[in-house]
This record gives C-alpha cells, structure tokens and sequence, in this order.
C-alpha cells in the first residue's frame, strides 16, 4: 500500500513538472505573448536585456516592467520602458538576474486608465 501511494506521489509530480513546462514553453521570451485585460491589450517579446511591450489596445502614456522569479525568490525593481514609436515601449537594463521562468507585471498608464497584466515567459541565454 506504501508503495502505491509513492507511485501515485511520484507520478503526481511528473505531471505538475509537465505541466508547468509545458506552460513555461507556450510563454517563453522567444516568442512573443500577447495577454488582455479590461483596458489593455499588449504583445510582449522578452530576452535578457530588454522587454518589448507593444501595445495591441488601449492608449498607454507610460509603460513599466517588473520581474518576480518565484521558484528563486527573486524580485527585480520596476522598470519604466521608453516609448520606441506609438504604442511601442521598450524596457531594457538587467531586468532579469538569471535564465528561468520568470514572472512580468506590466503596469500601463494613459487616457484609458492605470492597469497591471501578467503574463510568464521563459528567459533563456
């Protein structure tokens, strides 16, 4: 009885480990990731040095970035992206501490209002 209910853990947690790649993979930083929200809509490229936020809905004034690695505990401080062109910001610096999956907030701000979307992405070297 011991020993199926190992199995059963065991199993159990190679299904989590799929899962969550699973789900890392579908939002990884080669990719871009578009995520909605009541105000906003946006499409966001992330690799090592820099975020890419592009801005499908909405008018956004100002857009900041911030990075949670929650299996790490790593939390890297807000960073405010320069506007590259309308509704096209772009946030660059060490923004990520180390490859993984990590967790963006995306703050927006302008004529339709303040809103945070988050979304998971994979940064890899």
């Amino acid at each position: 009885m011991k020993q199926i209910k190992g199995r059963l853990l065991a199993l159990a947690g190679l299904v989590v480990v799929v899962v969550a790649a699973f789900v890392v993979a579908r939002t990884s930083g080669v990719d871009p990731v578009s995520v909605s929200g009541t105000r906003y809509a946006v499409t966001v490229t992330a690799d090592r040095k820099a975020v890419d936020v592009q801005v499908d809905r909405g008018e956004a004034d100002t857009v900041t970035v911030a990075a949670v690695m929650t299996t790490m505990g790593h939390a890297m401080p807000e960073v405010t992206a320069r506007k590259a062109g309308p509704g096209h910001f772009v946030a660059e610096g060490d923004l990520f501490t180390m490859t993984g999956a990590w967790e963006l907030s995306v703050r927006l701000a302008g004529r339709s209002g303040e809103e945070t979307l988050t979304l998971n992405t994979l940064i890899t070297d």
